[in-house]
């Protein structure tokens, strides 16, 4: 109800220009928030009760970013209350991961279809914004705000998980999350974290830039279009532990980005159906190469590191990744504007293109350790 509609509110409300940037505080908020907080989840409190007190300071967060472009201030302060919200809210998908998995018997089986409840609530966010005709309007921040406050309330339901023991004599550098990185040491490693963020980059310029080439299109409700990918990010979380199963995990990643590079691929046709057939892949696209990795490391990790280990993904993903892509895109797509219109075969065109390298870099590093009876490779 927040990210999706964002690009379209900021616009409405004359603060098109600072689009990149408000996109781009979620990658600023990761280099710092999801490590901090994965390593408070795994040395210090409960991962629970942190997710209940950062669902409800993000909800705070969202609720007066929305304020504050309804009331017109200015974009300093605008972009600074959204990029309150962005360290609220990074860390809680990586810290989320970490309370399912550890409650799964079988991750391999049993994370997908759970994970495809996150995003029917996806869908059904954006579709409420668009049946609400709030696809411009901070009426989907607030929306968005209370989703976070039920969030908190419904931690108290959650089954507990104990609570980790205190640790003496850490470095700021453990205080902090980033003796994860020690992770990074391991070849697999490195090059499953270094496709996801690469995989992020082009990734980035979906939310912001193709609402408005539907709504070029015709498409006036873009919020509900853009819902349209979560039909195959479903099925393909369906599908994600049979396919684990089955297949190398080499060969599941690269389907993903394949699928990523078609995508776009689809968009620079220029066509209603085009563009729409490329939302329609993205979903299949993300879960294929993000979710599998989540369960790489749930499954290849030690579980003392399984909080800092998907709060690195997340500094690499949403961090790293998204700085990246949403500036970098932010600038290939003024590249490709001119005062009478966009280019959008050489927008999305150029960004298949940047996806096939990803392809290809990850095909010719990733070794693998073979495969064995109930491991991934």
């Amino acid at each position: 109800m927040w990210f999706v509609p964002l690009s379209s509110v900021l616009a409405a409300h004359g603060l098109a220009h600072i689009r990149p940037y408000a996109f781009a505080t979620s990658g600023v908020a990761a280099f710092v928030s999801p490590l901090l907080f994965g390593a408070v989840a795994d040395r210090h409190a409960s991962p629970v009760k942190v997710l209940r007190w950062l669902a409800l300071a993000t909800a705070i967060a969202m609720a007066l970013a929305s304020t504050a472009i309804r009331l017109g201030a200015g974009p300093g302060i605008v972009l600074g209350l959204i990029l309150l919200h962005a360290f609220c809210s990074s860390p809680t998908w990586s810290i989320a991961s970490t309370i399912v998995f550890a409650r799964l018997a079988d991750a391999k089986k049993e994370f997908g279809p759970i994970r495809a409840m996150a995003t029917l609530g996806w869908m059904g966010g954006c579709l409420l914004v668009s049946a609400l005709g709030a696809d411009q309007s901070t009426l989907a921040g607030y929306g968005g705000a209370v989703a976070w406050l039920a969030v908190s309330v419904f931690t108290f339901w959650l089954p507990a998980l104990e609570t980790p023991k205190a640790v003496e004599g850490l470095t700021w550098t453990q205080r902090l999350g980033y003796d994860a990185l020690t992770l990074l040491r391991n070849r697999d490693h490195r090059v499953v974290f270094l496709t996801t963020a690469f995989f992020t980059i082009p990734l980035a310029a979906f939310y912001p830039y193709t609402p408005p080439n539907l709504k070029e299109l015709g498409l006036v409700h873009t919020t509900a279009w853009m819902s349209l990918g979560q039909i195959t990010e479903v099925i393909a979380m369906l599908a994600l532990g049979t396919l684990l199963l089955r297949w190398r995990l080499k060969w599941i990643l690269a389907c993903g980005l394949t699928l990523g590079m078609v995508r776009y691929a689809l968009a620079a046709m220029g066509t209603q159906w085009g563009v729409v057939a490329g939302v329609v892949l993205h979903g299949a696209s993300f879960t294929l190469v993000i979710i599998t990795a989540q369960i790489y490391l749930d499954q290849r990790v030690d579980p003392a590191w399984r909080a800092r280990g998907q709060a690195l993904m997340a500094l690499m993903n949403s961090g790293l990744g998204s700085v990246i892509g949403y500036l970098g895109t932010g600038a290939w797509f003024a590249a490709c504007t001119t005062s009478e219109h966009t280019h959008w075969t050489l927008f999305w065109g150029g960004l298949s293109a940047a996806s096939a390298v990803v392809l290809v870099f990850f095909l010719a590093m990733y070794q693998g350790r073979g495969r064995r009876e109930g491991t991934l490779s």
